[in-house]
Formats: structure tokens, sequence, C-alpha cells
């Protein structure tokens, strides 16, 4: 096992007001892009959005989580998994999660590596955004949001921020901190060939 470190930078933005946020244009029919919400709690098709998105960015604090974790976390109150689609297709995901008091992180949010550069991320961001500034419509036992907020680090690509940015979102808070090096977790060899 290595010992080697590499400096991680974590950055925590967020929006005060549903006015802040920067929605882009939604694509057109023909481009099939739909965003749908996973209403039914599914360990099985979080984990693998979870492991198709994150494979190659090192996400990987939900890789030990057993079954039960995964359902538990899934049916809590405020929780909503909203999925991209093109043409049928997964195409990315962003998860939400109400934090009491108004507050609504986005926990994750990301694309399969297949689908990246293709114009679906700002939208998916825009849209699931305004989902987190909603919330409590669907959730009437929350209380209104009136903060969204997402953390991004140096992991998750080099456009992660600006993206954020562009959205509308400011950043708060920016740290540091060595990590120990750990390989991307997959999904598995030659997948982005």
């Amino acid at each position: 096992m290595s010992n080697r470190t590499t400096t991680v930078t974590t950055w925590s933005l967020e929006q005060t007001s549903p006015g802040d946020l920067v929605a882009v244009q939604e694509p057109d029919s023909a481009s099939g892009i739909r965003i749908v919400r996973a209403e039914a709690p599914s360990p099985e098709f979080s984990r693998f959005l979870y492991t198709a998105v994150g494979g190659d960015i090192t996400w990987l604090d939900r890789l030990p989580w057993p079954y039960e974790t995964w359902r538990a976390h899934l049916t809590r109150p405020g929780v909503e998994t909203w999925v991209a689609y093109e043409h049928g297709t997964p195409a990315g995901y962003i998860e939400l999660e109400a934090q009491g008091e108004g507050t609504v992180e986005i926990v994750y949010f990301g694309l399969i590596p297949a689908f990246r550069g293709r114009r679906i991320g700002g939208h998916l961001l825009s849209y699931g955004t305004a989902r987190a500034w909603d919330l409590a419509d669907r959730w009437p036992d929350l209380a209104p949001t009136k903060r969204v907020w997402v953390h991004t680090c140096s992991l998750d690509g080099e456009h992660a921020v600006a993206n954020y940015e562009r959205r509308g979102f400011r950043v708060f808070k920016t740290e540091s901190e060595e990590q120990p090096e750990a390989a991307t977790p997959g999904p598995w060899p030659g997948a982005h060939a």
C-alpha cells in the first residue's frame, strides 16, 4: 500500500434564494433528454448511478454501504434522486437531501462518463436545483427551502466549480487537506475506450 498523499481542495457553494438560480435553456425534444424523479426507492438503481458516475472520480464513501443502509437513506423524507435520460438511457443524476431548517444539500451530481461534454450537465444541475427549491411542495412536513448548498472537490473534475458558479452558486468556504492517494474504483477496465 502506498503512503503517498495528494492535496484535495473542497469548495462549498450555496444559493440563498430561488432567484439565485441561473437556469439554462431546456434541450429541445429532438435531443431525447428528459429528467425524471426515481420515486420508488431502489438501492440497486441508486448504487448503479453512484458507481457509474463516480467510478472514475474517486467516489468512495458509499461503496461499503450494505443494502439496508442504502434503503434507509433513500426512504428518508426529503431525499430525492432525479435522473437524466438520453433516449431512454440513464446519463446522470442529482441527489437532494433535506437537512432541516429549510436547508437542502445537493449530495451528489454528475454524469456517466460517456455523457459528459454533451450539454446535459448544465440542464440537469439547473433542473435539480429548481427541485431543491420546491422540495417542500412534495414533502409537506418539511420547511420551505431557504438555502441550497453543495460541495465539490478537486477530484471531481476541473470544471466542477465553474459549472456551479454558472448556475448561480457562490463559494462560501474553501478547504484544502492532504489525503491518501486512492485508485479510482472503476467502472471497469476499458470502459472509456
